[in-house]
């Protein structure tokens, strides 16, 4: 029988073999024949700048005006992203910068690098993105500073897969009576985009419509999963009147959501009106019951 085929490696294993492989490699030292600036780090008088960072070119080659002035990366949920940073000392005298990444997704082969006069270093970076993140474009950036200079290189991340949008209205009640009456409810994002959503909410009573109005309060954005309860005053809510109140979510791509609650204000209303009704009709029936009885005796 042909020997069985190893599982296939998880998304753990796969992010921790790219983090041994990040690991392992080094900054890169590469000298590059450019021309001098001022030793003390000012630009020069074409006003060349004393270093530069960017992303690296292709091959070994030094960087040019042509070259990207951003990192642009794209993968699926779980994937470790790679890409390297040039600095390019062409000064005469040695530079040593800070490198920082905006995001967490961001890794740095080295958060410190000493560049010699003409030359310059290859930073190798990872971007790792999240198991479970949200198809779309995400937006960071890469900061070198040094002798006196900050340069912030962006970086856009597309996240690749199927986005779909799902909202759900949960929980609505009202509490209180008359001016203090509160209609509260949650509002959930069950989809993986970021959502706007927009909210009516309406009520109608037994001699019909006693509200109809659009809520405030309403986050502008609701991630992924996020969910939020929210609360409305109606002052206006009848004393006597049973209401069923009713919240709708839309958004602007059409997804669609609602729920509702009922309302009562005078929750012993009620009973005693149908403990009423039981004594009309118990005293209708007793009244039958008499006119039978004098009928037959005459």
């Amino acid at each position: 029988m042909p020997p069985s085929m190893p599982p296939p490696p998880t998304p753990r294993t796969a992010r921790a073999r790219a983090a041994a492989l990040f690991c392992a490699a080094s900054v890169l030292v590469v000298p590059t024949p450019t021309p001098t600036a001022p030793a003390d780090g000012r630009p020069s008088a074409d006003n060349r700048p004393s270093w530069t960072a960017a992303p690296a070119p292709g091959g070994r080659k030094a960087p040019t005006a042509e070259d990207r002035s951003s990192f642009y990366l794209e993968g699926a949920p779980g994937s470790v992203l790679e890409d390297k940073l040039t600095v390019v000392n062409p000064g005469d005298r040695s530079l040593t910068v800070e490198l920082s990444g905006s995001d967490s997704w961001i890794s740095l082969a080295a958060r410190r690098v000493s560049v010699p006069p003409r030359t310059r270093a290859d930073v190798p970076l990872t971007v790792t993105v999240p198991a479970g993140t949200a198809p779309g474009d995400r937006s960071a950036a890469v900061t070198a500073s040094g002798d006196g200079r900050r340069v912030r290189v962006p970086m856009a991340v597309r996240v690749a897969g199927t986005a779909f949008a799902a909202l759900s209205v949960e929980h609505v009640r009202v509490s209180g009576t008359g001016r203090n009456a509160v209609i509260r409810y949650a509002l959930v994002n069950r989809g993986n985009t970021t959502l706007a959503p927009r909210l009516t909410i309406r009520a109608e009573g037994l001699f019909g419509q006693v509200l109809s109005r659009t809520a405030a309060g309403i986050p502008t954005a609701l991630a992924p999963g996020e969910s939020v309860r929210l609360a409305e005053r109606w002052s206006e809510a009848p004393r006597l009147d049973r209401v069923a109140v009713r919240v709708t979510a839309t958004t602007p791509d059409g997804t669609r959501a609602a729920a509702s609650g009922s309302y009562t204000p005078l929750p012993w209303l009620r009973p005693v009106l149908g403990g009423a009704a039981g004594l009309v009709a118990a005293g209708a029936v007793v009244r039958l019951v008499r006119r039978r009885r004098r009928a037959a005796r005459s």
